[in-house]
């Protein structure tokens, strides 16, 4: 089965590390007899050609002029939300599969997933110096989770990180910091079907309370039970959410009452635009019948 990676520039977006792994999907992931490659002259080979949401230009002129092989399918791949997403019309009926984080894509690839855990290793709840946390790179006083922090942060202390608070963190740091927390503001910085990040994935793996900001609470218990995170949505106000915080700060056994999904459970975050190169491999391999989706508007931006 070969993948055309046609339209994603290797080496301007993937680390040197993930273009090593292009063809690494049987030890990655147990897929096998699949060839990816970025080389445009396989393109009338290929089984499938992922062309990446985020490098069409406005007017269509970079996707491929060749005749389209009658048994090859063009995959729409997006890992942004709707609000971060150029509106193109020229690519309206043009893809026959789409693989993204919305779990109804044909290739779904949520950003984290729920394993089972192997019982090898007892959870220990880290140390916990700070009440909240918030780190955050991008400032806009318009979007919903800003309005929401500036009236939440006037009833309860809050650490803020990163760029939009002048206190930039390395990575490391950002990794340490977390675990550090009792409760982290998993706000996402816009409001869609399944656009669940790594804001609610990290701190669930470091043992630490994600309090969300995003898709209905329906949506996050479609991947992981409801006892491990708190909604916003739950509260009437943000001074309301803000008690709630105070009350579990106070009381050990209520706050340790979200981490019981960890004797069952771990999260694991997905090689993102690896495994949905793999998964669009396996896919392609299992469905062998001609399709095409239509309506890329109506279905992404408008649902």
């Amino acid at each position: 089965m070969t993948l055309n990676l046609q339209e994603i520039p290797i080496k301007r977006i993937w680390p040197l590390r993930i273009q090593r792994e292009l063809n690494r999907c049987s030890s990655l992931f147990n897929i096998e007899g699949c060839f990816i490659t970025p080389d445009r002259k396989f393109y009338n080979k290929a089984d499938g050609v992922i062309i990446f949401h985020r490098f069409i230009y406005s007017n269509g002129s970079n996707l491929p002029k060749l005749h389209r092989p009658v048994f090859q399918e063009w995959i729409w791949m997006n890992t942004e939300s709707p609000t971060n997403s150029r509106r193109i019309p020229t690519i309206e009926n043009l893809f026959n599969l789409t693989t993204s984080y919305r779990l109804d894509s044909n290739i779904p690839l949520p950003i984290g997933v729920l394993e089972a855990a192997d019982g090898k290793e007892e959870f220990v709840l880290p140390r916990k110096n700070k009440l909240v946390c918030w780190i955050v790179s991008h400032w806009n006083k318009e979007l919903v989770r800003v309005k929401y922090f500036n009236e939440f942060k006037k009833h309860i202390k809050v650490d803020t990180y990163g760029r939009a608070f002048g206190a930039y963190i390395t990575h490391e740091e950002y990794l340490s910091t977390i675990p550090s927390c009792k409760f982290y503001l998993a706000f996402e910085n816009s409001i869609h079907r399944d656009y669940i990040t790594t804001k609610f994935y990290n701190p669930l793996s470091v043992g630490t309370v994600p309090v969300v900001l995003g898709p209905l609470r329906e949506n996050y218990e479609k991947v992981i039970q409801g006892d491990a995170f708190i909604h916003v949505d739950d509260f009437s106000s943000p001074k309301e959410l803000a008690d709630y915080l105070l009350l579990l700060d106070k009381n050990e056994e209520m706050y340790l009452r979200f981490f019981e999904w960890k004797r069952y459970f771990k999260v694991r975050t997905t090689r993102y635009l690896n495994e949905h190169v793999c998964a669009t491999c396996e896919y392609l391999r299992k469905h062998k019948e001609y399709q095409t989706f239509s309506n890329l508007r109506e279905w992404f931006w408008e649902n």
